[in-house]
């Protein structure tokens, strides 16, 4: 690949980036304005300068869609914690009270674009077309993934916090050098100007406990330097477990993206509209060169941070009660039935396909096979390993050791048996 394959660096087009960013941020307005809303609580729909337009073009069934997206993924959350507290799974990350954040902008994304989820898009996943009980082998212990990415441009969960931020960005860097050489090959093949693939982007998900990350920062500044064309969305759903997002930062998150040369939105994370629009912006943004934006959709995780966590040790009632009261999902009930775009029979039929989601992915976690360990060591390296063996030998020793306990007890239930059977005869 040739120098002119390569993308821009911080060092090239100075004037240029100067230019899209001050153009971003005369369309934008000033980063510390409030956030951007177009739904209230009270389902009623508001406008906006810049976003409106983009809700306008939300026919019926989309916003239907919406609505029966949110209520799906909501009672898929609430069956997978009822399966762990079971004991069928390890451990449940619950969404619940992310439905907006997430179902609005996974809804936003094309077929093309590449996303890359933390550990709990289960949201994301949905509009992405995965097989939500495929989430659930991990959870169970039984894969390390689940899923293949390549059929959904769903990666698979990532468990440590924001490593995932340098691989969306290193992802969006190989999207931009691969359209690059893409352009300069047409022309040198004389097939400039013709039908060519869409643009793609990369959306990286990411919390606001994973801001404080080094990760972040360091994916933050390549992509600035290098343009890329990536969103990075931020849950900030105000705890890092039991950290409270006011310890995070000091002003809002989004305002960060200044710091790094780039536009940085406050989307409210319950206005499944607002964050459609709002990163259906980035993502156009991002797909045409315009390089990175920041999302930051202001939300509130309902229940716990995983079934490991117990919520009311740290925070009260009253704020979860408050924010309860901004609910994604009644918020946008209240606006479909007020505009006549849904009735009860529509809703009913919802409750009815997430009953039969909650049974599906019920049975299929039951039906699961446990995998045989040995595989574990079988997978550790490419070829055989003198090390591997050895501990392979004495992990059988010890399983064995396990068979000889219950052929013993066997032995001696039988031999009890015998006796009792013997003193019945006299």
């Amino acid at each position: 690949m040739g120098a002119t394959h390569l993308p821009s660096t911080e060092f090239d087009g100075t004037e240029m980036d100067d230019q899209l960013e001050a153009e971003a941020e005369a369309q934008l307005g000033d980063p510390a304005e409030p956030m951007v809303q177009l739904l209230g609580p009270d389902g009623t729909l508001g406008s906006d300068p810049v976003f409106s337009k983009y809700a306008e073009k939300l026919d019926p069934d989309t916003l239907r869609g919406f609505y029966a997206d949110m209520a799906k993924i909501r009672r898929f959350d609430v069956e997978a914690t009822a399966l762990q507290r079971q004991g069928q799974l390890a451990l449940w990350v619950p969404l619940t009270g992310q439905e907006a954040a997430q179902i609005g902008s996974g809804r936003a994304s094309q077929p093309q674009d590449y996303i890359f989820p933390t550990y709990r898009e289960h949201g994301v996943a949905l509009t992405r077309n995965v097989d939500l009980a495929e989430l659930l082998r991990q959870f169970r212990g039984v894969s390390n993934g689940g899923w293949n990415p390549k059929d959904t441009n769903f990666h698979l969960y990532t468990l440590v916090l924001a490593a995932q931020t340098p691989h969306a960005v290193g992802y969006a860097m190989g999207i931009q050098r691969d359209q690059k050489l893409a352009a300069a090959n047409a022309v040198a093949s004389g097939e400039a100007g013709q039908a060519v693939e869409p643009n793609a982007a990369v959306m990286v998900y990411f919390g606001d406990g994973a801001s404080s990350e080094g990760d972040v920062h360091e994916s933050m500044v390549f992509a600035a330097s290098y343009q890329a064309p990536v969103v990075f969305f931020c849950q900030n759903n105000h705890w890092a477990i039991s950290v409270p997002s006011s310890v995070q930062t000091r002003i809002p998150l989004a305002n960060r993206a200044k710091g790094y040369g780039f536009p940085g939105i406050r989307v409210d994370g319950n206005d499944v509209i607002a964050v459609h629009a709002v990163t259906e912006w980035a993502l156009e943004r991002a797909r045409d060169g315009h390089g990175p934006v920041l999302i930051e959709a202001f939300t509130y995780r309902v229940g716990a941070h995983t079934t490991a966590d117990d919520p009311t040790k740290y925070r009260g009632s009253a704020e979860e009660g408050l924010w309860r009261a901004k609910d994604p999902l009644a918020r946008l009930e209240k606006y479909l039935r007020a505009e006549g775009l849904a009735d009860d029979s529509f809703f009913e039929q919802v409750r009815a396909d997430g009953d039969e989601l909650a049974a599906y992915v019920r049975k299929t976690t039951h039906d699961l096979e446990t995998p045989d360990i040995r595989t574990a060591f079988a997978n550790t390296y490419v070829e055989a390993h003198p090390l591997v063996a050895e501990e392979l030998a004495w992990f059988e020793e010890y399983s064995a050791g396990f068979a000889d306990e219950a052929t013993a007890d066997e032995a001696s239930a039988e031999e009890a048996d015998t006796v009792q059977t013997d003193r019945a005869a006299r």
